[in-house]
């Protein structure tokens, strides 16, 4: 703009823009023409934009669609993969009743820690991959060949027989008696397609075949290898465990099944089962752990059992983390997610931490200064370590019967 158009009146338009604007374009020029019977002065027509140009405008409401419904897929189609990531690290001591006549207030609680587990979507694969404290692992790694629809009671069913055996081992240690009586073989899993998959679920317990008693999974076993495929076998079953024992009728067949990454196998019931022992108890412990499943707590809710009922502070005023299965004979086990625990509980604020030995190396991968981790192997071996930290451990095989003191 020069200065003459700066200094000329708003308003004011000049001459020759005045005849420009009295004299549209002649038709043809690039200008439509008015219809005919067009009042006088009247603005011409403007033409219909072309069908070229409406459907450009659907472009973006189409690809818009197409993503939205690859998203949807994307998010609703499971990939052959779990995600292992990191939980969280809470008291175990929330968990534990113990008598009031036996018990004592712990100021430093065990820390137990979990992972989460999920499978993983096309939709989530990308995102995962990217996280340095994200594992990836093999559907059949996880289940070990058991059906997705059982994990969860499979879960729970882990879950009850390490708050069991964690009773067991502490009161043990702590020279209680505990009796214990064998009372089946409980149902640790099925395999899809086999005969026992739509008779059998998990925690199902069998006590006998045929009449025969099975009072052990190696009673079992040995009992079942006496039929072959197309014989029908009657087993007596306590149904989840608590219910009367009654039968329940199968057929043999031979079946061929993958189990986890092993070859394939060929089974005539397909079943998996443990021991199930009935343990006669001094007194009253309860342990009731939620929204977690598995037997990775057994060493923690052993330390916290063991805490409730002595005098001191088992943990020496550290905060102190533990995972790892516990047998009832005081012996510590794999577990797995390790590296996610670690995390858990370095955000979680402890500085010791208690682990498998077959793990250690996998915790080691996430140390952080201020954290120390301990490769163990038996409760024996986590108590010294406790004690060589200012811990108060209680001495073993104390007198039954009453409640035991700590000496530190």
């Amino acid at each position: 703009m020069t200065e003459e158009d700066n200094d000329r009146p708003r308003g004011v338009v000049p001459d020759d823009a005045e005849s420009s604007a009295a004299s549209p374009p002649a038709a043809g020029a690039g200008w439509p023409s008015s219809p005919p019977d067009a009042p006088p002065g009247s603005l011409p027509s403007v033409p219909s934009l072309p069908a070229a140009t409406r459907r450009r405008r659907w472009w973006p409401w189409a690809i818009f669609i197409v993503l939205a419904a690859a998203i949807a897929i994307a998010s609703r189609w499971n990939l052959n993969y779990y995600a292992v990531t990191p939980g969280t690290a809470q008291s175990v001591q929330q968990f534990i009743t113990v008598p009031t006549d036996k018990g004592h207030p712990v100021t430093h609680p065990v820390l137990l820690t979990d992972v989460e587990i999920g499978r993983v979507t096309a939709l989530d694969y990308l995102f995962y991959k990217l996280q340095s404290n994200v594992t990836l692992e093999q559907v059949d790694s996880v289940t070990g060949g058991t059906a997705p629809s059982q994990l969860t009671a499979q879960g729970n069913l882990e879950m009850s027989q390490a708050e069991v055996d964690a009773k067991v081992s502490a009161l043990r240690r702590l020279g209680y008696k505990v009796t214990a009586t064998p009372s089946g073989a409980v149902i640790a899993g099925t395999y899809p397609g086999t005969p026992a998959y739509p008779v059998l679920n998990v925690g199902d317990v069998v006590s006998a075949v045929d009449g025969t008693p099975t009072l052990t999974a190696d009673a079992l076993i040995s009992t079942l290898r006496q039929y072959h495929a197309g014989q029908t076998i009657v087993l007596t079953v306590r149904k989840g465990g608590t219910a009367p024992p009654a039968p329940e009728s199968i057929t043999l067949k031979n079946t061929t099944i993958n189990i986890g990454e092993s070859k394939p196998v060929t089974l005539d019931l397909g079943i998996e089962v443990e021991d199930q022992v009935d343990y006669g108890f001094p007194f009253p412990v309860h342990i009731n752990v939620t929204n977690i499943g598995g037997p990775s707590a057994g060493l923690a809710m052993t330390l916290g059992v063991i805490d409730a009922l002595t005098s001191g502070s088992l943990t020496g005023g550290h905060t102190v983390a533990a995972t790892g299965t516990m047998d009832s004979q005081g012996n510590v086990g794999p577990i797995g997610g390790v590296p996610q625990k670690t995390i858990a509980v370095e955000n979680a604020g402890a500085s010791i931490f208690l682990v498998p030995l077959q793990q250690y190396q996998g915790a080691m991968s996430k140390d952080r200064p201020g954290l120390k981790i301990y490769p163990v192997t038996t409760l024996n071996q986590v108590l010294a370590d406790l004690k060589a930290n200012g811990g108060v451990v209680p001495p073993a095989h104390v007198t039954s019967g009453r409640s035991p003191t700590s000496s530190g």
